[in-house]
């Protein structure tokens, strides 16, 4: 048996974790991003691979850029919906 980890997405800044960003102020909003920004690409140093979730065919900048990054360090990068 060949086991798989699994390192999620710890938020989805853009569906339904609106009330992470609600009363946060702008230097502290661009702080957050940044280290989440950070954080998602040390889980990629971390990975083998990624999978990108773009529903309906949708990467945004932040996706786009952890994509780059992946590519950049030869991670192996999977998409749920096909990409031209």
């Amino acid at each position: 048996m060949i086991l798989i980890p699994v390192i999620s997405v710890g938020l989805f800044g853009h569906s339904g974790d609106q009330e992470v960003w609600e009363n946060m102020d702008e230097g502290t909003m661009t702080k957050t991003k940044e280290m989440l920004d950070d954080m998602h690409k040390r889980k990629i140093d971390m990975a083998d691979s990624i999978y990108v979730i773009n529903v309906g065919g949708y990467i945004g900048d932040s996706t786009q850029s952890e994509i780059e990054y992946a590519e950049k360090h030869g991670k192996n990068v999977q998409y749920l919906e096909s990409v031209d």
